[in-house]
Protein backbone atom coordinates (compact mmCIF):
# COMPACT_ATOMS: atom_id res chain seq x y z
CA UNK A 1 0.00 0.00 0.00
CA UNK A 2 1.28 3.46 -0.89
CA UNK A 3 2.00 5.96 1.85
CA UNK A 4 0.01 9.18 2.05
CA UNK A 5 1.92 12.46 2.21
CA UNK A 6 0.21 15.83 2.04
CA UNK A 7 2.44 18.85 2.52
CA UNK A 8 1.37 21.51 5.02
CA UNK A 9 0.02 24.83 3.79
CA UNK A 10 -0.99 27.95 5.66
CA UNK A 11 -4.48 26.44 6.11
CA UNK A 12 -3.88 22.69 6.20
CA UNK A 13 -1.74 20.32 8.26
CA UNK A 14 1.07 18.09 7.12
CA UNK A 15 -0.32 14.59 6.85
CA UNK A 16 2.18 11.76 6.73
CA UNK A 17 0.63 8.29 6.89
CA UNK A 18 3.24 5.54 6.58
CA UNK A 19 1.73 2.12 5.88
CA UNK A 20 5.08 0.37 6.42
CA UNK A 21 5.90 1.76 9.87
CA UNK A 22 2.23 2.11 10.92
CA UNK A 23 2.88 5.67 12.07
CA UNK A 24 0.29 8.27 11.09
CA UNK A 25 1.20 11.92 11.69
CA UNK A 26 -0.98 15.02 11.48
CA UNK A 27 0.85 18.22 12.29
CA UNK A 28 0.01 21.90 11.98
CA UNK A 29 -3.08 24.03 11.57
CA UNK A 30 -6.31 22.92 9.95
CA UNK A 31 -8.83 25.39 8.63
CA UNK A 32 -9.13 24.61 4.91
CA UNK A 33 -11.67 26.46 2.81
CA UNK A 34 -13.41 23.18 1.98
CA UNK A 35 -12.81 20.75 4.83
CA UNK A 36 -14.70 17.83 3.28
CA UNK A 37 -12.80 18.13 0.02
CA UNK A 38 -9.41 18.38 1.74
CA UNK A 39 -9.95 15.39 4.04
CA UNK A 40 -11.71 13.10 1.52
CA UNK A 41 -8.45 11.46 0.32
CA UNK A 42 -7.33 11.10 3.94
CA UNK A 43 -10.44 9.12 4.87
CA UNK A 44 -10.23 7.10 1.65
CA UNK A 45 -6.61 6.14 2.41
CA UNK A 46 -7.46 5.38 6.03
CA UNK A 47 -10.33 3.05 5.08
CA UNK A 48 -8.10 1.04 2.73
CA UNK A 49 -5.29 0.98 5.28
CA UNK A 50 -7.49 -0.21 8.16
CA UNK A 51 -9.03 -2.94 5.98
CA UNK A 52 -5.65 -4.43 5.13
CA UNK A 53 -4.16 -3.90 8.60
CA UNK A 54 -3.39 -7.12 10.41
CA UNK A 55 -2.29 -7.38 14.02
CA UNK A 56 0.26 -4.58 13.80
CA UNK A 57 0.08 -1.74 16.28
CA UNK A 58 -0.66 1.69 14.84
CA UNK A 59 0.52 4.96 16.36
CA UNK A 60 -1.24 8.19 15.45
CA UNK A 61 0.57 11.39 16.40
CA UNK A 62 -1.60 14.50 16.28
CA UNK A 63 0.05 17.84 16.83
CA UNK A 64 -2.72 20.20 15.80
CA UNK A 65 -1.97 23.73 16.96
CA UNK A 66 -5.14 25.33 15.63
CA UNK A 67 -8.38 24.10 14.07
CA UNK A 68 -11.73 25.62 13.21
CA UNK A 69 -15.16 24.17 13.94
CA UNK A 70 -15.47 22.23 10.68
CA UNK A 71 -12.02 20.70 11.24
CA UNK A 72 -13.07 19.83 14.79
CA UNK A 73 -15.87 17.74 13.31
CA UNK A 74 -13.41 16.03 10.97
CA UNK A 75 -11.07 15.25 13.88
CA UNK A 76 -13.98 13.72 15.76
CA UNK A 77 -14.90 11.69 12.66
CA UNK A 78 -11.30 10.43 12.57
CA UNK A 79 -11.47 9.47 16.24
CA UNK A 80 -14.80 7.71 15.64
CA UNK A 81 -13.27 5.70 12.78
CA UNK A 82 -10.33 4.73 15.00
CA UNK A 83 -12.80 3.65 17.70
CA UNK A 84 -14.59 1.43 15.16
CA UNK A 85 -11.24 -0.10 14.22
CA UNK A 86 -10.45 -0.80 17.87
CA UNK A 87 -13.84 -2.47 18.24
CA UNK A 88 -12.85 -4.63 15.24
CA UNK A 89 -9.72 -5.75 17.13
CA UNK A 90 -7.18 -3.26 15.77
CA UNK A 91 -4.47 -1.88 18.08
CA UNK A 92 -4.36 1.90 17.79
CA UNK A 93 -2.63 4.45 20.02
CA UNK A 94 -3.39 8.15 19.64
CA UNK A 95 -0.92 10.73 20.93
CA UNK A 96 -2.35 14.25 21.24
CA UNK A 97 0.82 16.33 21.29
CA UNK A 98 0.62 19.82 22.75
CA UNK A 99 2.99 22.62 23.69
CA UNK A 100 3.09 23.26 27.44
CA UNK A 101 2.71 26.98 26.70
CA UNK A 102 -0.57 26.32 24.87
CA UNK A 103 -3.26 25.63 27.48
CA UNK A 104 -6.02 25.49 24.88
CA UNK A 105 -4.33 22.63 22.98
CA UNK A 106 -4.26 20.57 26.17
CA UNK A 107 -7.91 21.45 26.87
CA UNK A 108 -8.93 20.41 23.34
CA UNK A 109 -7.25 17.04 23.87
CA UNK A 110 -9.06 16.61 27.17
CA UNK A 111 -12.39 17.53 25.57
CA UNK A 112 -11.91 15.05 22.73
CA UNK A 113 -11.03 12.35 25.28
CA UNK A 114 -14.29 12.97 27.14
CA UNK A 115 -16.24 12.24 23.94
CA UNK A 116 -14.47 8.94 23.23
CA UNK A 117 -15.54 5.56 24.53
CA UNK A 118 -12.85 2.97 23.78
CA UNK A 119 -10.13 5.09 22.19
CA UNK A 120 -7.53 6.35 24.63
CA UNK A 121 -6.07 9.74 23.79
CA UNK A 122 -2.59 10.08 25.30
CA UNK A 123 -1.96 13.71 26.18
CA UNK A 124 1.72 14.21 25.43
CA UNK A 125 3.57 17.39 26.30
CA UNK A 126 5.87 18.41 23.46
CA UNK A 127 9.54 18.34 24.30
CA UNK A 128 12.14 20.58 22.73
Amino acid sequence: MDNLLIEATKYTPEISFNAETNILDLKGETYPENTAEFYAPVFKWLEEYLQQLGGQEVTVNMEIVYFNSSSSKVLMDLFDRFEEAINEGKKITINWIYDKEDDSALEYGEEFQEDLEVLQLNLVEKTG
